[in-house]
């Protein structure tokens, strides 16, 4: 099996305006994500692929999250092989709220469930 080398980013690279892909299962996404971004589970990911595919415009950059990071690097890896430009989120969410980057869930406090 061949295996697509895929491109790694701290959080502190992801833009504002990004497009965040986040992998992880419903009720990590519940206790907290980065707002506006894309929530497409791991599990789910090849029968929902025309979600992501309606929100990237041309080249567009996708930012692959998960808790840590290796969810994301087989979903990125496989978005890779697929043509996308798909790059993994080193640390994933874990490393996003340490770095202090904003969090909204749906409980009165967001936070990334461990």
């Amino acid at each position: 099996m061949n295996s697509i080398q895929v491109p790694v980013v701290d959080v502190a690279s992801v833009p504002a305006d990004g497009l965040l892909l986040d992998v992880r299962e419903d009720d990590e996404w519940a206790a907290g994500r980065a707002e506006g971004a894309l929530h497409i589970p791991m599990s789910d990911f090849v029968a929902r692929l025309s979600e992501l595919e309606e929100r990237v415009g041309g080249s567009e950059r996708i930012y692959v999250v998960c808790r840590v990071g290796g969810r994301s690097a087989q979903v990125a890896a496989y978005l890779a092989q697929q043509g996308y430009d798909a790059v993994n989120v080193d640390g994933g969410m874990l490393a996003w709220e340490r770095a202090g980057r904003p969090l909204v869930g749906d409980g009165d406090e967001a936070f990334v469930l461990q």
